[in-house]
């Protein structure tokens, strides 16, 4: 246990190191150590988060249940059409939408290998009932209900999330809460009326035909053929001009709404956008993809072209991959543009408040007397009890400090009211495993062993004990983040990066402080192990 090799003293060497760097902008300001470095790389500063910054805080509710009655409408005009593609003569209609059903009538039972082959390609998921020979009921089950529910809140998620961080505000939150709500909060934000207009802001996408052969001229005189339009290209320069415009029609041949999924993936190497359409979507883009072979196609989100790749072949059968020069993060943002284009659902506000930084303020200022209050009062107690070794402890102790706001700035966390109690919480808990080293080798001195086997004795027997209970603490914190929420995962982050950094300090940091004093000065006796002698006397 006494034996302490290069690699121990590298590793507390670099660890220490790291926490100092990671910490240090916290103190300083930002900084770059270089140019053009890693995310990884020390250089940020703690996020305050919107208790301590204030901010706005909205709670909206997505409309799941719109969505499937869309599922629905779209079903039955896609039958309409295929059965009469089919010539097969229907009637009745009706969409039942409480009890998740299209059901309809074919005047002809003799139509019914027809009408079921019309089912399977216009609504594919769907439990089919038939009632006698000529009506039909087609029932959404439970389990694409749950899949169409999940689908709606994750690409919701993806839209707000990208609204959001483009008002180029630091750390947002952006939660999912139960089945259909999001939580949203954003730091430094004095009005919730800003961050409604843009949660509700129009993100239209749309598919139209390109033609190269006019651009040009367009471009060159500003003025479109009849039945066109110039748009600007999504791409901006430094300037935050467009990089280039194309010449699109006016008419979108189909449009976002008609997209179920969008997916960057990977062909003959090289990685690549592919998408799905739902039935109606699909026979659409099929038509205009069949008769504009060789042409181009352009991806146009809120006026401005995502993309415009060649068409190769007749998109049929509702899926397509876009090509082109495309790298993996290139093709990623691409499709998330493709699935986060437009809300899938409206969202109604149901919770909408602006916190003041007045009251962050305030709270800061509490935590921050807290934290100082309670580390004064650690230091001098573990120097009143356990002198030298309390000195050895209180180093230990800035360390454990440092290093918790070095991890927190590296993960680029965002320091809450419950961090800061989780934080002072850790200032106590730090020293919790010194003491017991500490009582250890009073014991063992007490005892009569000599000083280094009284240092060695005590960090052994007190190992499995710190271990053990810092372990039990460390599951509890795992738990409260795994099934907590906002400020309670906040929290646990803190007490648990308190944990492991307060059981490394104590454990590698102190013992080196100790064996390295003892070896060095020799003593005969050990100031704890007086006193523990005297009260046994």
């Amino acid at each position: 246990m006494l034996q302490f090799p290069a690699w121990k003293k590298g590793l507390i060497a670099v660890i220490a190191l790291l926490g100092v760097l990671y910490a240090a902008p916290n103190v300083t300001g930002p900084w770059s150590p270089w140019e053009d470095y890693p995310t990884w790389a020390p250089g940020k500063s703690l996020s305050l988060g919107l208790d301590l910054r204030g901010g706005a805080h909205l709670l909206v509710q997505v409309r799941t249940d719109d969505v499937i009655h869309e599922r629905l409408n779209s079903t039955a005009d896609a039958l309409r059409v295929l059965l009469r593609e089919k010539r097969v003569r229907a009637s009745s209609f009706n969409v039942d939408n409480s009890g998740l059903s299209v059901s309809f009538t074919i005047r002809d039972a003799a139509d019914g290998d027809a009408t079921l082959e019309a089912i399977d390609d216009a609504a594919p998921g769907y439990d089919v009932v038939r009632t006698g020979d000529t009506r039909f009921s087609l029932v959404l089950p439970e389990t694409e209900v749950l899949a169409i529910n999940q689908r709606t809140m994750a690409q919701s998620l993806e839209v707000v999330t990208r609204r959001v961080n483009a008002l180029g505000l630091t750390e947002p939150t952006i939660q999912r809460q139960g089945l259909d709500r999001i939580l949203i909060q954003v730091p430094g934000l004095a009005d919730t009326n800003e961050l409604k207009s843009i949660l509700n802001a129009q993100a239209r996408l749309t598919f139209h035909l390109v033609d190269f052969e006019q651009q040009a001229q367009a471009i060159q005189s500003g003025r479109a053929p009849s039945g066109y339009q110039l748009m600007p290209s999504i791409e901006e320069s430094a300037s935050g001009e467009p990089l280039r415009q194309y010449l699109v029609s006016r008419q979108a041949f189909v449009s976002g709404e008609n997209l179920t999924n969008a997916q960057a993936t990977f062909q003959d190497g090289r990685p690549v956008v592919s998408f799905t359409f739902d039935s109606i979507g699909a026979q659409r883009f099929g038509r205009v993809t069949q008769e504009n072979v060789g042409g181009f196609l352009a991806a146009v989100l809120d006026g401005k072209v995502v993309s415009a790749p060649r068409i190769q072949s007749p998109i049929l059968g509702g899926s397509g991959i876009i090509t082109g020069n495309f790298s993996l993060e290139e093709a990623q943002e691409t499709s998330l543009l493709l699935r986060a284009g437009a809300l899938p659902a409206q969202m109604d506000t149901i919770e909408e408040r602006t916190v003041g930084p007045g009251l962050g303020q305030d709270s800061i200022e509490a935590g921050e007397l807290a934290s100082v209050v309670g580390f004064v009062l650690v230091v001098v107690f573990m120097f009143v009890t356990y002198g030298r070794f309390g000195v050895f402890a209180n180093i230990a102790l800035v360390l454990n400090l440092i290093m918790i706001i070095g991890v927190l700035s590296a993960l680029s966390a965002t320091l809450t009211l419950p961090g800061i109690a989780g934080i002072a919480l850790t200032v106590g808990m730090a020293v919790d495993a010194n003491v017991l080293i500490f009582e250890r080798i009073r014991e063992e001195a007490a005892n009569g062993r000599g000083v280094l086997n009284s240092i060695e004795a005590g960090f052994e027997r007190a190992f499995v004990t710190i271990v053990d209970s810092n372990l039990t603490t460390l599951i509890a914190a795992v738990l409260l983040f795994a099934f907590g929420s906002g400020p309670i995962r906040g929290f646990a982050i803190t007490l648990a990066i308190g944990i492991v950094t307060s059981m490394f300090t104590a454990i590698m940091v102190t013992r080196y402080l100790i064996v390295r004093y003892a070896r060095a000065k020799k003593p005969t006796t050990l100031p704890i192990a007086a006193k523990a002698v005297a009260e046994e006397a």
